[in-house]
């Protein structure tokens, strides 16, 4: 059993608030029990979360910063077969005098019938560009083309509330991506959806996001190996919402990590990956002198010092 937690700690000051008072007897009891692996270091300006990181070495990914090629694995399990794929998002930018930031991580009122208008609307300004769109869900489709191959894309999540000129799209091809974000700005700020957007005190879409960039050169690991990934966390997280943050840490304690700790508890094999903005860190129940062990019994550590490094 794998538990994958993202946003398990975040770099603001109001998480590191919050974190102190944070109770999570669970947790605490299995890092008692548990052994550290080697962190996986990183920091908070990289392309790739470590929650994705950790995630593509459970499936066996590639592991190139901005390059660890979700759409294309989307793309197979979907059924559309090989070549470089990314996701393409749906969204609106804030755009000030100076800068511009991304929005919600989805937008409110934005429905499958809305998403296939816009889709229909775009996908000749794409095609010129040898880009094929394929709808997948109302907030995310797929898209299709070799520019994908070798760009590295940031993670969505890594952009929300934040200036996205520090985050577009690096590598050969990105100009191209960039200049398809201007058109589609140009086409959607007059688009009649945006208008009926508009008189239901909704958000415009005006831009789209590209991420999940390249092509899948191995095969993945199978599904049934794969962590679970507890997502309940990212909302609050994004939001900076550190008391919703706490209460969401506290029901993942009370059910996920009781369930690992019995699953401890049964002899099976268990392992946790707690995930911050910049770090992740991997416990499993690998075997521990008796000394060992006992330390680690009678002198549980906090998770805050786990959390915090993260």
């Amino acid at each position: 059993m794998h538990l994958l937690i993202p946003y398990a700690f975040c770099n603001s000051e109001g998480c590191a608030t919050a974190l102190p008072a944070l109770k999570l007897p669970q947790l605490e009891k299995l890092l008692a029990r548990l052994t550290p692996e080697a962190p996986d270091l990183g920091d908070a300006a990289s392309l790739s979360p470590p929650h994705e990181r950790a995630l593509a070495r459970a499936l066996g990914l590639a592991l190139t910063d901005g390059m660890i090629p979700w759409a294309a694995l989307q793309a197979l399990q979907s059924g559309l077969g090989g070549g470089a794929w990314a996701f393409i998002t749906p969204c609106h930018w804030h755009v000030g005098s100076k800068h511009a930031a991304m929005g919600d991580l989805r937008l409110a009122g934005f429905a499958e019938p809305d998403s296939r208008t816009l889709l229909a609307a775009m996908q000749p300004y794409f095609t010129e560009d040898g880009i094929e769109l394929h709808y997948w869900q109302p907030h995310c489709w797929l898209a299709q083309s070799e520019l994908f191959d070798g760009l590295a894309t940031a993670a969505l999540e890594r952009v929300v509330g934040r200036d996205v000129q520090s985050w577009l799209p690096r590598g050969r091809n990105a100009t191209t991506v960039q200049r398809l974000q201007a058109e589609m700005q140009m086409l959607l700020y007059h688009h009649p959806l945006n208008n009926e957007r508009a008189a239901r005190g909704l958000v415009p879409v005006n831009s789209f996001w590209l991420s999940g960039s390249g092509t899948l050169r191995q095969a993945p690991a199978s599904p049934a190996e794969a962590p679970t990934v507890i997502t309940a966390l990212r909302d609050a997280a994004l939001d900076e919402n550190w008391d919703a943050w706490t209460q969401a840490w506290q029901v993942i304690d009370a059910t996920e990590c009781a369930a690992l700790q019995a699953a401890l508890a049964r002899g099976e094999d268990v392992r946790l990956t707690l995930c911050g903005e910049r770090n992740a860190q991997d416990f499993h129940n690998a075997a521990q002198p008796l000394l060992q062990r006992l330390r680690q019994r009678f002198n549980a550590p906090r998770a805050a010092t786990f959390l915090e490094p993260l």
